[in-house]
């Protein structure tokens, strides 16, 4: 499918901020716009204070980087801009090579449900500078949100330890892009199934729900609007029992049940949204057994994270499915994951590559050099750390790590005695596709099958361990040269 296609019907081309496209024309006027250039995109902190972050988003980046073009509206808005002094800001002809323009850059990115840790790059953009420029911003845009709400669903899932997380959150989301983008992240991190029809319909998730507080309110007892649902969608029945007496509302509940199992149906459970779940949930599975309902679910909702839901379980809580809304689909407590993107290298065409250093005060702000790939190691146990490397650099048979924020942490692998495998793969090359996108139930698939790898320490939620990642030594013995002579030069 094309998911931009679909949902916009439109170029998304000026998907970018203004400097993206004054740079642009700054290269194309310094005739610098075909020279060869590498990007990575990275983050450098993980997300919720956590151990792990799972890489989203390279569907939408895809299908943005398919359909890449500057159509004649985009031109003609781009024609009306003026400058400071009211001339035009950009000239015609710049606006016509844009306007002819095929994208043709090599993109390498990891599989959408991998398990990312900061400074290691989860997409490569190699090509004319002018184009890995002009696509910047939709790519930060694209990876940052999808992989910041799936890694929030997985940690919710982790919470939840194998019982159902259904995502409820379209109604809080950050308008209709984040509630359909959300639906489809939360599902890849963990979560069954969504509330969100649309985002069933494009990707294929398995949707749910029955009925609010308002179906309850708008009859005139609760045994009535219970009985009501029952008898015109009796294979969907899961009872909300809050609206007025909580526990009322469940012996309400059972009463329909019986009903229903008259008829040959069965109940398949209640929802609780408001007041001591921990109490509740007990007092309602109780209820529920005594009645001979042991089958059926009590699903909670009420603003629930990961850390709410850890709490509840050890209360004793006795709710089978969890269903999360504003603190998923917003990432309560941390709006954004930092993902940056940042120049590594250039060239002229036929000369060799210049690789460049962002210095800054901040350690953690200095980017890396390199046409980087990224390495993980394994062993029988799982995954044991991630060596960044430059493919231009020949490895040695045993490789050291170097810890890009602590130059004297270092981790020795002996390459001959485990398996590796590199996380960037061919996505597009001279703007032409060359990977075989997996179905969003075999990314999900994957995303499991890859946190399943990693130590338990690293998926823990307070004070979480740290993975090795790092430099591979040789490039981080060129990157600290790079960065003297930098230095050098800025002081003479």
């Amino acid at each position: 499918m094309n998911i931009t296609q679909d949902l916009y019907k439109s170029s998304l081309s000026l998907l970018t901020d203004l400097y993206q496209l004054t740079m642009a024309y700054g290269y194309w006027k310094a005739q610098k716009h075909e020279d060869e250039a590498v990007f990575h995109l990275f983050f450098r902190k993980h997300p919720f204070q956590g151990g792990f972050t799972i890489a989203c988003g390279l569907a939408y980046v895809i299908d943005y980087l398919k359909h890449f073009k500057f159509d004649t509206t985009d031109i003609a808005y781009l024609a009306e801009l003026k400058g400071a002094d009211g001339t035009p800001l950009f000239e015609q002809a710049f606006l016509d090579y844009l306007a002819q323009m095929e994208f043709g850059c090599d993109i390498d990115a990891v599989p959408e449900g991998t398990v990312v840790f900061p400074q290691a790059p989860i997409v490569r953009v190699r090509g004319p500078i002018i184009q890995c420029q002009l696509v910047e911003t939709a790519l930060l845009n694209m990876i940052n949100y999808q992989s910041l709400i799936a890694t929030k669903a997985a940690r919710i899932c982790l919470a939840a330890k194998g019982e159902p997380v259904l995502e409820f959150g379209l109604r809080r989301a950050q308008g209709i892009d984040g509630g359909i983008a959300a639906s489809r992240a939360a599902y890849i991190g963990g979560c069954v199934a969504t509330s969100n029809v649309l985002a069933g319909k494009l990707f294929g998730i398995p949707v749910r729900g029955t009925h609010a507080h308002s179906w309850v309110m708008s009859f005139d007892t609760e045994v009535e609007a219970f009985d009501t649902y029952a008898q015109y969608l009796p294979n969907n029945c899961v009872f909300l029992v809050d609206t007025y007496d909580t526990l009322e509302g469940v012996k309400n509940a059972i009463e329909t049940g019986r009903k229903l199992r008259e008829r040959g149906y069965e109940m398949l459970g209640i929802r609780l949204d408001s007041g001591d779940l921990a109490y509740l949930s007990i007092e309602a599975r109780r209820l529920l057994d005594e009645a001979g309902f042991e089958k059926a679910t009590i699903v909670a909702s009420n603003d629930l994270d990961e850390h709410i839901i850890q709490s509840l379980k050890l209360q004793g809580a006795t709710i089978n499915v969890w269903g999360i809304g504003t603190k998923l689909v917003t990432a309560f407590d941390q709006p954004a994951l930092g993902g940056v993107y940042k120049i590594a290298a250039t060239r002229k065409p036929q000369q060799p590559w210049q690789y460049k250093v962002k210095l800054s005060e901040q350690v953690i702000k200095i980017s890396n050099p390199g046409i980087l790939q990224v390495r993980r190691y394994q062993n029988e146990e799982g995954a044991i750390a991630d060596m960044i490397y430059d493919i231009e650099r020949p490895l040695p048979e045993k490789v050291t790590i170097v810890d890009p924020m602590d130059f004297t942490r270092r981790k020795k692998i002996a390459t001959q005695q485990v398996q590796h495998q590199d996380l960037l793969q061919p996505l597009m090359r001279q703007g032409q596709l060359c990977y075989q996108s997996p179905t969003i139930s075999e990314i999900r698939d994957y995303a499991q099958a890859q946190l399943a790898q990693f130590h338990s320490g690293i998926k823990r939620f307070t004070n979480p361990h740290g993975y090795p990642v790092g430099l591979e030594k040789s490039l981080n013995d060129f990157k600290m040269e790079l960065i003297l002579q930098l230095r050098e030069q800025q002081a003479s």
